[in-house]
């Protein structure tokens, strides 16, 4: 009605990313956002959680404060910076990255089952259940330890091609059916013996590799690993049609992930992480050289393949080392590494960061902000 100059909003951290942006979106079209607070943390009852504060007018006040610092300009994501909102997916990035499929049942099961249903007779259809029983990860496997854990996928099978792996397709009837009778969704209950999301795009573009990249949708660090054919990765878990070292090595570094942090959204419960997005996180990510094109004699294309290499062995040999003792490997988690960030990982870090800029042609000094907005014209260079 016109009769408030100001207004406020108090949010949970969210409102700056995803499908909640519109709303911030919405206030700088019809004015503008003068004052906020972008993440802060909020205690109420011994619950901590994050939230956004924002004020907002019609666009009157020319004096702006973001986080306690004059800025030029508040950006609906809730940054002075670089308008990292207007970033565009690039064509070269699609048909990588995906979301793991989401079971909606009891189809996981562990490595004893697993393993009686692989050693069976083949099938009527001259198949072994391999085909079908694969081995099968979510987050935690990537944060913690792996915990040998299997699953049955029949991907989009027909219910006839499913029922030749009789072993698998009888647990999966016994076990899984019950539950799907139930959903809501008629999809789900029709189709009982496939997962909820078979993710048939993920299947196309990892089945053909031997290895590939897998981030956890949600962490405190953004932590990259490989994951080996034939492991199925749960939703939980956004993976990569790669297998090279230097693609991984560009995904592990600084310049991503600032770029991770700042497209992605930070959850509601304090220091629960950030989650990653194919769509809006990676799609929009500016690599060195455009992905596919990059030149495999560059020399810096090599550089970074090799010290990512070296940081993944490294790691993999403090996490597990030789003679170390069941109770002390419970403690080599990738989170417990990165917790503590020793020394030889962070001179590590350092040199993939410093090949990774060279490739850009970048200075290695860069402030936070300057990669950003670096990023960011490169987006908009190459999506014209």
């Amino acid at each position: 009605k016109g009769n408030a100059k100001r207004a406020g909003l108090l949010a949970t951290q969210g409102i700056r990313g995803g499908a909640n942006r519109t709303v911030l979106e919405r206030i700088k079209n019809s004015g503008n956002i003068f004052w906020a607070q972008s993440d802060r943390n909020w205690y109420l009852n011994g619950a901590a959680v994050h939230v956004s504060m924002i004020g907002f007018d019609n666009g009157i006040e020319k004096d702006r404060l973001l986080d306690n610092h004059h800025v030029p300009n508040i950006n609906s994501d809730l940054t002075g910076a670089s308008d990292l909102t207007s970033a565009k997916p690039l064509d070269e990035n699609k048909g990588i990255c995906y979301l793991g499929t989401y079971k909606i049942g009891s189809f996981d099961i562990d490595s004893t089952t697993a393993m009686k249903m692989i050693s069976l007779p083949k099938n009527p259809n001259g198949r072994s259940n391999s085909d079908v029983v694969r081995p099968w990860v979510n987050g935690l496997d990537i944060t913690r330890r792996n915990r040998n854990m299997w699953i049955i996928d029949f991907s989009d099978m027909t219910e006839g091609d499913a029922s030749f792996y009789e072993a698998p397709f009888e647990y999966v009837k016994r076990v899984v059916k019950p539950e799907r009778d139930n959903n809501n969704r008629e999809r789900r209950k029709k189709y009982w013996w496939q997962h909820g999301e078979t993710s048939p795009g993920m299947h196309a573009a990892i089945d053909k590799l031997s290895r590939f990249v897998g981030t956890p949708s949600v962490a405190k660090y953004r932590l990259f690993t490989w994951l080996s054919h034939p492991t199925i990765p749960d939703h939980q878990i956004v993976v990569f049609a790669r297998n090279d070292d230097y693609f991984f090595g560009v995904m592990q570094s600084k310049a991503h992930e600032l770029w991770a942090r700042a497209t992605g959204t930070q959850l509601r419960e304090a220091e629960s992480g950030f989650r990653y997005t194919p769509t809006t996180t990676f799609e929009t990510f500016p690599f060195p050289f455009p992905l596919g094109k990059e030149p495999k004699s560059d020399k810096q294309v090599k550089t970074i393949a090799e010290v990512a290499k070296e940081l993944v062995e490294q790691r993999d040999h403090w996490l597990n080392p030789e003679g170390a003792s069941e109770a002390e490997l419970k403690k080599r988690t990738l989170t417990n590494l990165y917790n503590e960030r020793p020394t030889w990982l962070d001179l590590a870090h350092k040199r993939l960061d410093e090949a990774v800029f060279a490739a850009y042609r970048w200075e290695s000094n860069l402030s936070d902000d300057e990669i950003l907005a670096r990023l960011l014209a490169l987006n908009l260079e190459r999506s014209k």
